[in-house]
């Protein structure tokens, strides 16, 4: 168990005494200082007033070991949402394998979106899944592929399917890069990320269609993260028509540059 290491440390993270915790909890400071020293251990009521205090899951508070987690990710736990941990374990993604125990990629069609959102951690959910393997994948990692809608990710078209790579540490998110981010009100998003979490604990979302404004949203509203790794589409990007405009002028720009060096004699290579 690591329930006296565990209050130590979170009480040494938010610069906290023992004569603070004790206060807080109501017990004499001797009492506090034999649950930090393993020389007693608090009862059920005294646990939960702990857990309240820290905001950390009982369970968490005794089987996990929380100093084998970075500064970010203490950070994350401090202010509200723990990302990395989830009811008594370390979070570890719920997933399926093959008959040869290979990693499974689990497909997530556009109907199957809203159960995924709140299935997303049963392992009975996720065992319903259709899945597929892609042998140019690297064994080692885990994937999962997700049905996108809409048009805030154009040339990408509606109802591609988007295979990411999960990213158990968030402070490895890469500034303009492309996630799809499972969130805890807007559901499954495809975005270009900004990784703002050490300095403010958000992500800053943007969309390749200019017409989108970008937003932010907190670790907070973050359940999952994969990082883009490709897509698959039946249909060939649609054409985008400014690009089209500025080429066109160009050729005509140059169509125009040829006429004046004709008409002048020179060579139609000639600078003019």
């Amino acid at each position: 168990m690591y329930l006296s290491t565990n209050i130590k440390l979170l009480r040494k993270y938010k610069g906290r005494t023992q004569d603070d915790l004790a206060f807080a909890l109501g017990i004499p400071r001797s009492t506090f200082n034999n649950y930090e020293n393993q020389v007693a251990y608090p009862g059920i009521n005294m646990l939960v007033a702990i857990s309240d205090y820290f905001g950390v899951a009982i369970d968490t508070l005794i089987r996990v070991d929380l100093s084998k987690l970075s500064q970010s990710q203490l950070w994350q736990l401090e202010n509200g949402y723990d990302i990395f941990i989830r009811g008594s374990n370390l979070r570890v993604l719920t997933t399926t394998v093959d008959t040869d125990n290979q990693e499974n990629i689990e497909l997530v069609s556009e109907k199957a979106k809203a159960g995924y959102s709140s299935g997303f951690a049963d392992p009975e959910y996720i065992r319903i899944l259709p899945t597929f393997q892609l042998p140019f994948l690297s064994a080692d990692k885990k994937y999962r592929t997700f049905q996108i809608n809409g048009d805030s990710m154009l040339p990408i078209p509606h109802g591609s399917w988007v295979t990411g790579e999960f990213v158990q540490n968030w402070e490895l998110i890469r500034n303009r890069q492309a996630y799809i981010i499972l969130t805890l009100n807007e559901g499954i998003l495809f975005k270009v990320v900004e990784n703002m979490i050490a300095e403010s604990g958000l992500l800053r979302l943007h969309s390749l269609n200019p017409i989108y404004l970008p937003y932010s949203i907190h670790v907070n509203e973050i359940r999952e993260v994969w990082r883009f790794v490709h897509y698959i589409c039946a249909e060939l990007p649609e054409e985008r028509p400014a690009e089209n405009e500025m080429i066109e002028s160009i050729r005509e720009i140059k169509r125009d540059i040829k006429d004046i060096n004709q008409r002048l004699g020179n060579h139609p290579n000639t600078p003019v």
